[in-house]
Formats: C-alpha cells, sequence, structure tokens
C-alpha cells in the first residue's frame, strides 16, 4: 500500500462514524481536524443541504410618527432589533430619520455616514455648511448629501423639521466607511420645492400608459443620471395619487421607505394589512410584500418614497410586477 492510500484510511478512521440514515442537511457546521495555523483554524464548512437555509427575521410593515412638537435633535425609525442587527436600521439596508432643530439653533457636527443620503425639509427654512457646498433651504425643498463629517445645519426663524433616508446599514454591515468627498460618486444636489412644482406641472400635462405606474417624479443627478437613481443604491420618486383612486396592487424586490406629505383619507395596504396615513408618518413596505397604495380624500395624495432600488437594478433583480390590472381597478373605481 503507497502512502497516499495509508494516509487515506488513516483519514476515513478519523472520521466520525455517522448513521447510515442520516440526512446530509442535518449536518452540523464543521471544523478543520488538525488545523495547523490560526488562518487554518477559522475555516468552517457547510453543504447544499444546510447552507442555504438560514433563517432572518422579515422586515417589519411598520409606521412610524414624527418626533412630538418641543422635542429636538435626531429621531431614528429603528427596528434593528427586530430585524436582529447591531446597528440602527429601518430596513436591512436603509435608515430613516427626524431630524428637528430649535430656531436659530445649529446641529453641529453632522456626520453623513452613509454613501448619500435624501434630506426633505417638512417645515421651516435654515442652511446647510459643511462639506463642499453651502446653500439655503426651505419648505418643500429636497436635498442629496454624499457621505462626509461635520455638516452643519442651521434652523431660520422657526423650528426646522427634516426628514431624511439614508444607507447606513448598508455600511455598517461590511463596516464600511463613505467615500472621501473628492472620490464620492455623488455630490450635494438641492431641488427646490419650485422646480418641484414645475415638474409635477409638465408631468400632469402629458398622458400615461397602461405600463405606467401612475404619475410619479424621479430624482437623480448629472451623475447618476445614467442611472436614473439618486445615489449608486437609493431611488427616490415623488408619489401622486388622485382623488377616488388607488394605486394598483404591485411588488418589488427593494424595500420601500415612505413618506406621507399629503393626503387625507388615505390608507395603503401591505398584504393584508391596513396601514392608514397620517401627517408626516413612515410607512415601511417590505421587499416583496403586494402593496397598493388608496385615496378615497378629496384632495390628491404625495408620497415620497426611498427604496434600496439602485442594488436591484445593478444586479437585475428588481422584479417589479402588477397584480393587478387595468380593468380590475376602473371596475372599483
Amino acid at each position: 500500500m503507497n502512502s497516499t492510500a495509508t494516509a487515506a484510511v488513516h483519514d476515513e478512521a478519523a472520521m466520525p462514524a455517522m448513521p447510515a440514515t442520516l440526512d446530509m442537511a442535518d449536518l452540523p457546521m464543521q471544523h478543520p481536524r488538525a488545523p495547523a495555523s490560526a488562518a487554518q483554524a477559522r475555516a468552517r464548512f457547510f453543504n447544499s443541504g444546510n447552507a442555504f437555509n438560514v433563517k432572518l427575521p422579515v422586515v417589519p410593515a411598520q409606521m412610524f410618527a414624527p418626533p412630538q412638537e418641543g422635542r429636538f435633535g435626531v429621531f431614528d425609525c429603528d427596528q434593528s432589533r427586530a430585524l436582529g442587527c447591531g446597528f440602527a436600521a429601518t430596513t436591512p439596508l436603509m435608515l430613516a430619520r427626524y431630524v428637528r432643530v430649535a430656531a436659530r439653533d445649529a446641529l453641529l457636527p453632522l456626520d453623513v455616514n452613509a454613501t448619500g443620503s435624501v434630506w426633505y425639509v417638512i417645515a421651516g427654512s435654515g442652511r446647510l455648511a459643511g462639506g463642499a457646498d453651502s446653500f439655503a433651504f426651505g419648505t418643500g425643498d429636497v436635498f442629496l448629501l454624499p457621505g462626509a463629517a461635520g455638516y452643519r445645519l442651521e434652523a431660520g426663524p422657526e423650528d426646522l423639521l427634516l426628514w431624511t433616508v439614508g444607507n447606513e446599514p448598508q455600511l455598517a454591515f461590511e463596516r464600511a466607511q463613505p467615500a472621501p468627498l473628492a472620490k464620492a460618486t455623488i455630490d450635494a444636489v438641492h431641488y427646490t420645492a419650485e422646480e418641484i412644482e414645475r415638474q409635477f406641472a409638465l408631468i400632469f400635462s402629458t398622458a400615461t400608459r397602461d405600463e405606467t405606474s401612475g404619475r410619479a417624479l424621479i430624482f437623480s443627478s448629472d451623475r447618476q443620471s445614467a442611472a436614473r437613481n439618486l445615489t449608486p443604491t437609493l431611488t427616490l420618486s415623488f408619489n401622486t395619487l388622485q382623488p377616488h383612486t388607488h394605486q394598483r396592487t404591485h411588488r418589488h424586490n427593494s424595500a420601500a421607505i415612505t413618506l406621507v406629505v399629503q393626503g387625507e383619507g388615505c390608507h395603503s395596504m401591505v398584504g393584508d394589512a391596513r396601514c392608514p396615513w397620517a401627517p408626516w408618518s413612515t410607512l415601511v413596505t417590505p421587499p416583496g410584500a403586494p402593496h397598493s397604495h388608496h385615496n378615497a380624500g378629496v384632495q390628491g395624495a404625495r408620497f415620497l418614497i426611498v427604496q434600496d432600488g439602485g442594488l436591484h437594478y445593478h444586479a437585475r433583480t428588481m422584479g417589479f410586477e402588477f397584480l393587478e390590472s387595468v380593468a380590475s381597478v376602473e371596475s372599483l373605481e
């Protein structure tokens, strides 16, 4: 018997006896038998029967309310406990927050530990300083900030309330840091309320097709326009819903975080759960969940939606589909 055969017999003898009927999926995680170094000792082994049955907590379909009047600071829409992660997160890859700054006060420093974050000015006015750009903003404005430390948010003569979503959990998951501003994939971008209204007027002057998902304004920038995203991973749309209508049921593989901007008598259906809207509330739609938005009121509704859609577009896994035909919607109105 040669040395190779002798080694094979020795290895087989060293393996623990396994019941003949043991299923491969029931094997525990395996360790190396005789590691010769610390690097070898770190090795772990699974198999095709037990490697793909990891059970992760589902993303809850949750509603968050803005902070009460008189409360100032940064307020996370945090579901980290339900998600089982060790960092603040609204969905596995996104974090939504409300930020309130007292009149003529400032929030300093404001660190954006994300590739980028989108901001919507709910109430008040102010000025952003720090980073590569400084600008004044007002109610109804949207702005985009690349990741950086030391931003300064200055409130005007009234209390300032903002809503923001960034991909902090995505970076925290890999313990990564935002790129330096000089190497960032995005710049600061400011979308004024006046220009947003002009764009809406243009959209409403045109017709739509059956496959179009309502009338929505999609935000992008000069550096991200080829992908039609806001950042490499995040998409932002400002959706509308006419009175006594609903957006037909659909699904997509991206998670969605929605801010209620305008609408009375409105609600969303997420799966079988009915989620009534409240002013400036935040709705979390889990990835893949069937959902629809309904307006039973007398005025048009508006809602901002941030998704981790950029990742899915890049991976070709968006999976958008309507689950309700145009004819069925018309029969319900």
